[in-house]
């Protein structure tokens, strides 16, 4: 952060970048847990010859959460630092 301040970066800028970051963390990170999961499942289903049901709208939820609770955590982080001061920045770097 500090680097990018000295380079002229304005507090919006900081801050969408956290948040960027944040959903897609959220974004590929859900996906990336829930696929274990799903094969677990499906693996669990197959040895005790059970029919495999993964419902489509968990599919489509899984995703749609992570990416929330990425953007909920990561807002505090963004709103703090696009309120870092330059210099508080680089020395905390």
């Amino acid at each position: 952060m500090g680097l990018r301040w000295a380079r002229g970066a304005r507090r919006g800028q900081n801050t969408l970048q956290f948040l960027i970051e944040a959903v897609l963390l959220g974004l590929f990170g859900g996906p990336a847990g829930a696929a274990p999961g799903v094969v677990a499942v499906l693996g669990y289903a197959a040895v005790q010859e059970w029919p495999a049901i993964v419902p489509p709208a968990w599919i489509v939820a899984g995703p749609a959460v992570s990416v929330l609770a990425g953007t909920v955590a990561g807002l505090y982080p963004a709103l703090r630092a696009g309120r870092m001061s330059p210099t508080g920045a680089l020395r905390s770097a």
